[in-house]
């Protein structure tokens, strides 16, 4: 029963948010705050489920938290609660808080159910308050984007329905405990899911919609759906490799294909963009292979390579939100984001200029933050794996964002101070959330052992197929593969 809060509690907040407006405005901070501590508590019980209904195994709706989950839901929490910190000073709209609450629900269902009908059913209470988010923050530009982004996502739920229902009709079953090891029995109805599951992830070749919605929308809303909701279809893809495709080492190549060019692509992207979130919407696709590349390594030692993959994803959902929050701080404070009209906020702004260089450096791999630990690990499992040609890549592809992250702070930060900057225009406490989430980056480095360990345990779980299936399906499933 444990795990069903982790959905009613976010649920009933956002009803309260919609009855009383003012309280809701401190509930959307109130809510992922709790939820931080609350996965820290979840992630010690290690596997637990809950059948709906306490139905048997197979027929029930089942919820699922193990480790890898506890961990993700954290995360997921903390960027969350500093992209509601920053609307929090920023967005007045009455329904904002409810919609946040509501999105936040859908993210934690996708992360502890564990059936892929389900996940699609959370995915759309994930999206239906994001397609509010948008509509509500107004103007041609974000309107124009909207359409493209509630396309997109349309087009991935519709795929990702057909493929379940495939799956379905193929094998009898969508629950992941039953489908394990799975992979060769319906090789063309999993396929069509990962596809939708990349699509959402921003992966290539489907990923040119996300660095051209995401920043037109407000920057508390990009830094939402930068951690929530590509790092739900990460999740997912993760959960289906281990489980459903046992780690098949025949699909590595692909994997390495698919991954290097989002590395390329991502990483110099962003050169040829003009605004501060623009440029950092193309390391957020730059970020998704160096998760994701690791199913290729996982040959040798399948826990230490999942836990650098782990370990990257958490690293990439702390430094894009926080480099998200301080550039939303210093359009919401001069006007705009762009490279042009902005110039010399290193004298004006120091603080600000801090927190976007540590996170600019975080996104290379420089230390001490957690970039570098996160590419680190994943370099030492392309070794171990042999992939020396990996390796070559990722230090070209860093070397491009490097490229990218320098013409953003030159053209923002360094120069001689704005001429048409209002007197009295200053970033102020809106530089904050961002900042947090910055301290979590170095926070990550001087305290790598320890999160290490964390996620270690995290990997542990995601491989205990066993341990996993028997909590999911009990002692008597129906409907098992």
């Amino acid at each position: 029963m444990l795990i069903l809060l982790f959905l009613a509690v976010p649920l009933t907040a956002s009803a309260l948010a919609v009855i009383f407006p003012a309280l809701g405005r401190y509930l959307q901070l109130i809510v992922p705050a709790g939820l931080i501590p609350a996965a820290i508590y979840l992630y010690g019980y290690g596997t637990v489920a809950h059948s709906t209904g306490l139905y048997v195994g197979g027929v029930a709706i089942p919820f699922v938290a193990d480790r890898f989950s506890a961990i993700m839901i954290a995360t997921t929490a903390i960027v969350a609660l500093g992209a509601n910190w920053f609307a929090f000073q920023t967005t007045k709209q009455r329904f904002y808080p409810a919609l946040t609450l509501m999105l936040i629900a859908g993210v934690n269902g996708a992360l502890l159910t564990a059936d892929l009908f389900n996940f699609f059913v959370f995915i759309e209470v994930m999206l239906l308050p994001s397609y509010g988010l948008l509509a509500m923050q107004g103007g041609r530009d974000r309107l124009r984007a909207g359409r493209v982004f509630v396309l997109v996502n349309l087009s991935a739920s519709t795929l990702l329905l057909a493929g379940v229902a495939f799956l379905y009709g193929q094998v009898g079953t969508a629950n992941l405990a039953a489908l394990a090891g799975a992979g060769e029995v319906a090789p063309i109805p999993l396929a069509i899911i990962v596809i939708a599951l990349c699509a959402k992830a921003g992966t290539f070749p489907v990923h040119t919609w996300l660095p051209r919605t995401y920043p037109i929308t407000s920057a508390s809303v990009m830094g939402l759906f930068s951690g929530l909701h590509t790092k739900v279809a990460v999740y997912m893809l993760f959960r289906i490799w281990v489980v459903v495709f046992d780690m098949d080492a025949r699909w590595n190549w692909l994997i390495i294909t698919v991954c290097v060019a989002s590395m390329l692509i991502g990483g110099f992207g962003g050169l040829g963009e003009h605004t501060l979130r623009r440029i950092i919407g193309y390391q957020m696709v730059n970020g998704m292979p160096f998760i994701l590349i690791v199913f290729a390594f996982c040959t040798h030692d399948p826990q230490r390579a999942l836990a650098a993959g782990i370990m990257y994803a958490l690293h990439h959902m702390v430094t894009i939100g926080s480099l998200v929050l301080t550039s939303g701080a210093v359009e919401e404070a001069y006007g705009t984001d762009r490279l042009k009209k902005l110039s010399g906020l290193q004298e004006r702004e120091p603080l600000t200029a801090f927190v976007f260089a540590a996170g600019a450096f975080s996104i290379v791999g420089f230390p001490p933050l957690s970039g570098i630990v996160g590419k680190v690990l994943v370099v030492f499992e392309a070794a171990r794996a042999e992939q020396y040609f990996v390796i070559a890549i990722i230090i070209i592809a860093s070397f491009g964002a490097l490229l990218s992250m320098l013409r953003a702070y030159r053209e923002a930060f360094w120069g001689a101070p704005m001429k048409n900057a209002p007197r009295e225009a200053r970033v102020g406490a809106l530089i904050a959330p961002g900042a947090a989430l910055i301290a979590v980056s170095f926070a990550m480095f001087f305290g790598a052992g320890f999160v290490f360990d964390w996620v270690q345990g995290a990997a542990a779980s995601l491989l205990d197929v066993a341990t996993y299936s028997e909590a999911v399906l009990g002692p008597d499933p129906i409907g098992v593969v």
